[in-house]
């Protein structure tokens, strides 16, 4: 098997967003199978049609789409495939490898509450295992796979190693219901087989599914996949994650403004290492990026490594690129879009915004200096450095820039030389020069602000903030 054609397959249930436990499986089995030149594949396993909607589907679409974790090829429904899922169920029924049980819903409860009662095993033994035909009453009936009675099942699996089950644990699982439905755990192996899954990459919550799994593909005699379960994430708390541990979905995780690059970063460093290598590009993950290298043990989420990894990833990017990418960020948050002046003025900013900005709220912070326009409106903290004689100083000071060099040391020079006239630092200057070209007080170096805006726009700002 392990000279055919990687193919793995992320298959999220459409009941809700993508998680972040989700995202990861996901980002594993596209990084394996790209990395391999192989094929990722993407089934919504919507048999659950109560709780299956439209919605969460599209959830799920933008989620990936938004990782940048594209698919081969179009997404499968597994509902789409019932017919086939049972036609599998008969085909073993013929086969002899499973067989008709007539037992109703009723007489398999009272068995399991007798059991209860009496403490024994709730595991259902079906009697109908080896009636002939002939026997059978006229009656509905659900198919059930022949599980073995003796031995063990061995599950080899990549990450969670040699894992062996008894066989007189495995009850004969239902394949087809009574009414015609095929079961998920059928419905799974069908689809995986068909689409050619080679690798199976999924959390380790679906572990004790393998081996009964297993009997299905033992059953149709077909290839085993190579399993490789992975851990669950924890909360920095080291228990599971719930909805107490916060942001749990990618849109949420999106709206904090992290870029799509460095959450994949984070997310595969989650329960996978390469040496002591914690930022690294996509290249670099799809050329590193092995099975073997996942750990057994439970990832926690940590929040100041996804921060840092995400400053490093800001600063790395090419100002366009940020530049795009923060004009999404704001369409997907219901914000209004950049203007082009304003990309223009972003891309022109950039090197003076991204150097330490852990998300893209905090570019835009510090980029307010250029989003807004004329006059400047400083917020509460802003107002109080223009006070009558901050007003008077920055009404002095634009003369001299007026027929100014428009570079860092001659505005340097200037600034320099007026705070002095005025017997001050210029830390005190400062203050106002800042609320008067940005209506902050945090923002990036007055004179980086001051050749960002041209000499133009810098001496209209100052004009109407020295205005009494």
């Amino acid at each position: 098997m392990s000279e055919r054609p990687v193919v793995t397959r992320f298959a999220p249930s459409p009941t809700g967003y993508l998680h972040i436990g989700g995202a990861r499986t996901a980002l594993f089995n596209w990084l394996y199978a790209r990395g391999r030149d192989g094929t990722f594949l993407l089934r919504i396993e919507d048999t659950d049609r109560a709780r299956s909607t439209p919605e969460a589907t599209q959830a799920i679409l933008d989620g990936l789409g938004w990782l940048g974790l594209d698919w081969d090829g179009e997404a499968i429904s597994q509902f789409d495939r019932a017919d086939r899922h049972a036609e599998v169920a008969r085909q073993m029924l013929a086969a002899g490898t499973a067989y008709k049980c007539f037992a109703t819903p009723d007489e398999i409860e009272a068995f399991r509450e007798a059991a209860r009662a009496e403490g024994r095993s709730t595991l259902f033994r079906s009697p109908w295992r080896d009636v002939p035909e002939v026997d059978h009453p006229d009656a509905p009936y659900a198919i059930r796979v022949k599980a073995p009675r003796a031995g063990e099942t061995v599950i080899d699996d990549v990450v969670q190693g040699r894992v062996t089950i008894r066989n007189d644990q495995l009850d004969d699982m239902i394949v087809l219901r009574s009414d015609g439905t095929p079961v998920y755990m059928l419905a799974v192996v069908v689809d995986d087989h068909d689409m050619g899954v080679t690798h199976v990459i999924r959390g380790d919550d679906h572990l004790n599914n393998a081996a009964r799994q297993m009997l299905v593909y033992h059953a149709m005699g077909w290839d085993v996949p190579v399993w490789a379960h992975i851990p669950l994430i924890h909360g920095e708390d080291g228990k599971k994650l719930s909805k107490r541990h916060g942001a749990l979905g990618i849109e949420e995780w999106r709206a904090m403004g992290y870029p799509a690059a460095a959450l994949r970063n984070y997310l595969a460093r989650l329960g996978w290492s390469h040496g002591d290598d914690e930022f690294f590009t996509d290249a670099q993950a799809l050329e590193w990026f092995d099975i073997t290298g996942i750990r057994k043990a439970p990832a926690r989420l940590d929040r100041k490594k996804l921060d840092s990894l995400s400053a490093q990833h800001i600063a790395a990017m090419d100002d366009a690129s940020l530049v795009a990418e923060i004009d999404d960020f704001l369409a997907a948050t219901a914000q209004p879009r950049l203007s082009a002046a304003q990309r223009d003025g972003l891309e022109r900013a950039m090197y003076c915004l991204k150097d330490r900005a852990r998300a893209f709220p905090e570019l835009i912070e510090k980029g307010q200096f250029i989003l807004t326009e004329r006059p400047v409106t400083a917020d509460e903290a802003a107002a109080r450095a223009l006070d009558p004689v901050s007003r008077r100083i920055l009404s002095q000071l634009t003369p001299h820039l007026q027929s100014a060099s428009w570079t860092r040391e001659a505005l340097e020079g200037i600034l320099t030389r007026e705070a002095e006239a005025n017997g001050m630092k210029f830390g005190a200057l400062a203050a106002p020069l800042r609320a008067a070209l940005a209506g902050r007080t945090a923002t990036p170096s007055v004179y980086d602000m001051m050749l960002v805006l041209g000499q133009d726009e810098t001496i209209a700002r100052l004009e109407d903030a020295g205005r009494v």
